[in-house]
């Protein structure tokens, strides 16, 4: 069995990487951050510089979730196959504002909700919705029909109560 050889680069990148996610951690471990790009700029104040895509892979491999407060890390209380809240908890969480506008609904957020809020609903698969799209602080929700609108919000509004 041979093993790997690694270069002068490959650890250095290595110990860049472990440095970075060090910083990250420590970052969200102090301060509410409610978005990536916020990240990132804290980041690149403290002299580490990344991109959008380094930075999504390293909250995926620290575990980070987003909750109400910003990102945290997952902790081992919680389940790591489900850090999405479930709809009627992401609902109370993020829901500022429901509109409904004949088969959509557009679900208003505080900025950074909108992301966590899909998420929940569509892992609820609600066979009345076709789809989500989610910006920063709006989620629309596509249904086919007014009917199933109204059963979606219907639903929504329970979950609320």
């Amino acid at each position: 069995m041979q093993l790997p050889v690694y270069s002068e680069t490959t650890m250095a990148l290595n110990a860049h990487k472990r440095f970075r996610q060090g910083q990250i951690l420590k970052l969200v471990s102090s301060e509410p951050i409610s978005s990536q790009d916020e990240l990132r700029k804290r980041l690149s104040h403290v002299k580490v510089r990344v991109t959008q895509a380094t930075l999504s892979r390293d909250m995926n491999e620290l575990k980070l979730v987003k909750t109400a407060a910003g990102y945290k890390p997952l902790t081992n209380g919680e389940e790591a196959a489900a850090p999405l809240p479930p709809l009627g908890r992401a609902l109370r969480e993020f829901l500022v504002d429901l509109r409904p506008a004949f088969n959509l609904l557009v679900l208003k957020t505080p900025p950074s909700g909108a992301q966590p809020l899909a998420a929940a609903l569509d892992a609820e698969k609600f066979k009345e919705v076709a789809g989500t799209i989610a910006g920063d602080d709006t989620v629309l929700v596509i249904t086919p029909s007014k009917q199933a609108r109204v059963a979606v919000q219907k639903r929504m509004e329970d979950l609320l109560r």
